[in-house]
C-alpha cells in the first residue's frame, strides 16, 4: 500500500511537471484487427496517449517509468448497460422508502470506485432517481474516483409500465407521474419527458419499451409504447444530440421500438428471428446483458430474496438471455457490450465477457464489443476504445493474453484513467 501511495505521488508530481508516463508492456491488444503485440511502450503526456514505439523505452531521466513487461494491456473497458445508483438486495424495495439522495449518493460513490478499479472506465448508466447526473459531475471534477459515465438520468416509462417509479406503491403514494418524473402517456408527453432529461443534465435516453423483470408488475414482456410515442422520443432525441436505448424482453415491443428508431435494445430476452432480421436491417444494437439473466436466476431460487411476483418472472426470463445473445450473434445483429451491473454487485462487470464467449463470440469480438463499438454509439470514436495516438490514455493490464484464457478479464490488475494511475499492483 505503502509502495502504490509512493508511485501514485510521484505521478502527480510529474504530470504537474510536464513529465511523460512510459508504459512497458509485455503485449498490448489492437482491438481493430484483434493481434495481440509484443514488447511495445505506450508514451502518455497528460491526459492522452502520446505515442506507442516498439521495445521497452525509458524517456528521459525526468520520466516516469511503469513496468507491465509481463502484463497484456488493453484499452479500458466500456459498459453500454449499468445503474450505477442501485446494487440488488432483498432490502431494495424498501429503500426507496428509507434512504435519503444524499444516502444514494454516498453508496453510489462506491459502485463508481468499484466499477472503475475492475477496468471500465466509462460506463452508460441507464436509469436511477438523478443522483447518477451529480455523480457523472463529482468524477468529471474528480471529486469522487469513478468510470467516466454517460447517464440517462431517469428513465421513461408508461403508467403501471417498468420505469414508473410508484409500481407496488399503496393507492395513497401513487399520485400521478407525469414526464418530469418520467412517465408518458401521448406523443406529447414522450417529448417533454426527452426535454426534461435534457435539463437536467442527462446524456441519452432510456425507455422501457416492454415490462420488466424487477419491476412490481405482473407482465415482463408486455410492450407498453405506442410506436408513435417512441417516434417522438427518438425525434425529439435526435434533435438534442441523444443516444436512445429501449430496455426490451418481449418481441413485440421490441420491434416497435427499432422501426421507431430506437439505437440499442438492452436485454432482448425473447427476440424472434424476425426482430433480429430487422436489427440487421436497421443497424440496431443488441446490449445483451447476460450476466444480470444469470443474476436473477440464482436468485430467484432463494426465498425471500424478490417478491414472489419478481421470483415468477425472474425464473421465467433470466435463464433464456445467453440462447438468444448465441442466436443474435449467429444472425449478425449487431452487438455492443453491456452488464445491467446493480442488478449484480459493480465491479463483476467482466463476467459478461465470459459468458459472452461460452455463447460462441471469439474472446477479440467480445472485447471490440466493450471498445470499439461502444465508443462508436457514445461518438467518441476519436477519443475512446484503442490504444492509439492521441486518443485518451484509459489504459488498462491483466496478467495473461485474454485470447488464451478469457477469465483472466475478470482480474484487472492496472487501471489508468486519462492518465491518471488508479490501480496498480
Amino acid at each position: 500500500m505503502k509502495n502504490f501511495l509512493l508511485f501514485s505521488t510521484l505521478l502527480v508530481v510529474s504530470v504537474a511537471l510536464g513529465q511523460d508516463s512510459y508504459l512497458q508492456c509485455g503485449s498490448i491488444v489492437d482491438v481493430n484487427s484483434g493481434k495481440v503485440l509484443s514488447e511495445k511502450t505506450i508514451v502518455v503526456s497528460g491526459k492522452s496517449i502520446k505515442a506507442i514505439q516498439n521495445g521497452y523505452q525509458s524517456g528521459n531521466n525526468q520520466d516516469v517509468v511503469i513496468d507491465l513487461k509481463d502484463k497484456t494491456v488493453l484499452p479500458g473497458f466500456i459498459d453500454m448497460h449499468v445503474h450505477i445508483e442501485t446494487q440488488f438486495n432483498p432490502q431494495t424495495y424498501v429503500q426507496r422508502f428509507t434512504l435519503n439522495e444524499a444516502d444514494v449518493a454516498f453508496i453510489a460513490s462506491q459502485h463508481a470506485k468499484n466499477t472503475l478499479m475492475a477496468g471500465f472506465t466509462t460506463v452508460r448508466d441507464l436509469g436511477g432517481s438523478g443522483v447518477n447526473i451529480a455523480l457523472k459531475k463529482a468524477i468529471a471534477r474528480g471529486t469522487v474516483k469513478g468510470p467516466r459515465i454517460f447517464t440517462a438520468g431517469k428513465s421513461i416509462g408508461t403508467t403501471g409500465g417498468h420505469a414508473d417509479p410508484t409500481n407496488g406503491m399503496k393507492k395513497a403514494l401513487m399520485g400521478d407521474p407525469g414526464p418530469k418524473e418520467g412517465v408518458v402517456n401521448s406523443p406529447e408527453d414522450a417529448r417533454k419527458a426527452v426535454r426534461q432529461r435534457y435539463k437536467d443534465g442527462a446524456d441519452v435516453i432510456k425507455i422501457t419499451a416492454t415490462g420488466g423483470v424487477l419491476s412490481v408488475a405482473k407482465s415482463g414482456q408486455n410492450p407498453q409504447f405506442t410506436i408513435e410515442e417512441i417516434k417522438a422520443i427518438t425525434d425529439t432525441a435526435k434533435d438534442y444530440g441523444m443516444l436512445t436505448a429501449a430496455h426490451a424482453h418481449g418481441d413485440e415491443g421490441m420491434q416497435r421500438a427499432v422501426k421507431g428508431g430506437i439505437k440499442t435494445i438492452e436485454h432482448g430476452t425473447l427476440m424472434s428471428d424476425a426482430t433480429m432480421d430487422l436489427m440487421v436491417q436497421y443497424n440496431s444494437f443488441l446490449v445483451p446483458t447476460i450476466t444480470a439473466g444469470k443474476q436473477v436466476t440464482e436468485k430467484a431460487k432463494v426465498e425471500g430474496f424478490f417478491p414472489p411476483v419478481v421470483a415468477k418472472k425472474a425464473s421465467e426470463i433470466g435463464p433464456k438471455i445467453q440462447g438468444m445473445f448465441q442466436r443474435a450473434y449467429k444472425k449478425g445483429v449487431p452487438i455492443a457490450f453491456g452488464t445491467d451491473a446493480g442488478v449484480f454487485p459493480h465491479g463483476e462487470n467482466a463476467r459478461e465477457f465470459v459468458y459472452m464467449v461460452e455463447a460462441g463470440m471469439p474472446v477479440m469480438e467480445a472485447i471490440k464489443s466493450a471498445t470499439v463499438t461502444n465508443a462508436e454509439l457514445l461518438g467518441m470514436a476519436d477519443n475512446l476504445g484503442q490504444l492509439k495516438e492521441g486518443f485518451l490514455a484509459d489504459i488498462v493490464a491483466v496478467n495473461q493474453n485474454p485470447k488464451e484464457d478469457v477469465e483472466t478479464l475478470k482480474d484487472v490488475v492496472f487501471v489508468m484513467k486519462e492518465g491518471k494511475v488508479y490501480k496498480s499492483q
